[in-house]
């Protein structure tokens, strides 16, 4: 079993930065890699980055311009740095483990609020 905790989301001006952070807890050694997910109001949830456990990154080509993902080893977490903040990016944000046997763990989520 993993356990994943969001947070760091909030209201934000357009234009603005957040940090989004997930700790992992559980059985971590069975995780493969590690995501973000948004999902805005009324559309499907979408993958923003993925880590695996060496740290490659894999971003969708809408999402490499202000999305940075990263991971702290040390600590058991993942975080998501966004930049340029745009309304559209708003949604709740999710975090997700993959494990080796393909399972999906999920995290409860933040909102995240962007205002024009």
């Amino acid at each position: 079993q993993v356990q994943l905790v969001e947070s760091g989301g909030g209201l934000v001006q357009a234009g603005g930065s957040l940090r989004l952070s997930c700790a992992a807890s559980g059985s971590l050694f069975i995780i493969k890699t590690m995501g973000w997910y948004r999902q805005a109001p009324g559309k499907q949830r979408e993958l923003v980055a993925s880590i695996t456990r060496d740290g490659s990154t894999n971003y969708p080509d809408s999402m490499k311009d202000r999305f940075t993902i990263s991971r702290d080893n040390a600590k058991n977490t993942v975080y998501l740095q966004v930049g340029s903040l745009r309304p559209e990016d708003t949604g709740r944000y999710y975090c997700n483990a993959a494990t080796w046997r393909n399972w999906y763990y999920w995290g409860q989520g933040t909102q995240v609020n962007v205002s024009s």
